[in-house]
């Protein structure tokens, strides 16, 4: 007797807590079904042997590392500085601090600034958008100054700006005394951090992205080809900026995008311009054939209804805040799993935008990717009547699941 009350109470106590977990999916971790492609499993083999100082490629949406050496070190970064200046130059532009149109005036000191030239003169007025090409494809010292002085008074305050900028985008290791990159031991980056600040640009400013792909540029009767050789010579490649000096050795940040997947690859230290070309297209051709970049939900979309507790609704929408997307070795895409750790319980009131859990992406039982889950509507406070029922209600499910726990363990 004994034996079958208690197996009858176990099972009512079951069917009550199953009830109940039903009505109040704040209490379960659903799997989220991603789409599976019928594909073949591949073996990634080691990256490529570059003969760099150091070196990166990742993926530019997901921040995947597929192969990296020596990221993390300081190094000169040469010409690769005038990105962090394009950045904050481009900032402007959009802010609308400066316009494309505006005519600078050329300083002496922007003039006589040693290292490759647009060949502006002392007094020219030049249209930001002529300074704007000439730093990206002619790598022109003289335009960087001459802008770098535009948009903040003197180069020195600029160079405050970039060194700001690199903090907020969490370049650690990087430190900037010029506009250009001319030789100082206290300037100093990384791949990585280069890296971080490439993904920042083409997120923030596609619309000046289109320059980094010419390949030519004229000013003043002087016709300049791009120093980036990946232009002619990789097929997927759109951009971006060389650097040279003694300190630095050659080096070249570029990033390519095929089957829309865009990467990034950087490298510092090259022992000449052609090893820094077929090293880039080496990284670039190694990242695009073992890796995949899959898109899994858009953002601010519905994944789940989620039970609110003592809410004007009694349920709220939660979805990823903007669209989700994870690198994967190739082949490896239908081996993924995502799953939901909610807030437990979830009690209103509930705000538009509150992060009410997380979704884990794992590969091989391996958390890979994850993403807070944020309400999509808003639930305010129920009246008393409602808060009062949900009280006794979820009183009643926390009983009921200890009581079935107890019985379990028993």
């Amino acid at each position: 007797m004994h034996i079958n009350f208690m197996r009858k109470t176990k099972f009512q106590l079951l069917i009550a807590s199953i009830v109940l977990i039903l009505t109040t999916s704040a209490f379960a971790n659903p799997i989220i079904p991603i789409p599976t492609q019928p594909q073949q499993p591949t073996f990634t083999p080691a990256a490529p042997n570059i003969d760099a100082t150091g070196y990166i490629v990742l993926d530019a949406t997901t921040s995947k590392i597929m192969a990296q050496k020596n990221a993390d070190v300081r190094m000169p970064p040469a010409s690769l500085t005038k990105l962090m200046s394009l950045y904050i130059i481009s900032a402007a532009i959009k802010n609308g601090q400066i316009h494309m149109d505006d005519k600078v005036r050329i300083s002496t000191k922007a003039w006589k600034t040693e290292g490759s030239r647009m060949f502006v003169k002392v007094g020219d007025e030049v249209p930001v958008k002529d300074l704007l090409q000439g730093i990206i494809v002619a790598s022109g010292n003289d335009a960087t100054v001459a802008l770098a002085e535009y948009v903040a008074g003197t180069e020195e305050a600029f160079v405050s700006m970039m060194n700001q900028q690199a903090k907020q985008l969490g370049m650690n290791n990087s430190h900037f005394m010029d506009s250009t990159g001319l030789p100082n031991k206290e300037h100093y980056s990384t791949a990585h951090d280069l890296a971080i600040l490439v993904q920042a640009y083409i997120k923030n400013f596609p619309e000046d992205y289109s320059f980094y792909s010419e390949k030519w540029f004229s000013y003043n009767g002087i016709r300049q080809p791009n120093r980036n050789r990946l232009l002619w010579r990789y097929q997927y490649a759109d951009g971006l900026k060389t650097g040279h000096t003694n300190e630095a050795g050659y080096c070249l940040v570029a990033s390519a995008k095929k089957d829309g997947m865009r990467l990034v690859s950087i490298v510092m230290g090259a022992p000449s311009d052609l090893a820094r070309t077929e090293d880039s297209i080496r990284l670039l051709t190694y990242g695009f054939r073992f890796y995949e970049t899959h898109k899994l939900y858009n953002g601010n979309t519905p994944l789940l209804q989620a039970r609110v507790w003592q809410g004007m609704k009694s349920e709220v929408p939660l979805g990823v805040p903007d669209d989700f997307y994870v690198t994967v070795p190739a082949g490896q895409y239908k081996r993924l799993q995502a799953t939901l750790a909610l807030d437990n319980p979830l009690k209103a009131p509930v705000m538009k935008g509150q992060s009410c859990g997380m979704v884990n992406i794992t590969l091989n039982n391996q958390v890979i990717a994850s993403k807070p889950l944020i309400a999509l509507d808003d639930s305010p406070q129920g009246g008393l009547l409602r808060r009062a029922a949900d009280s006794v209600k979820f009183n009643l499910h926390k009983y009921f699941s200890k009581s079935e726990e107890k019985l379990n363990t028993g």
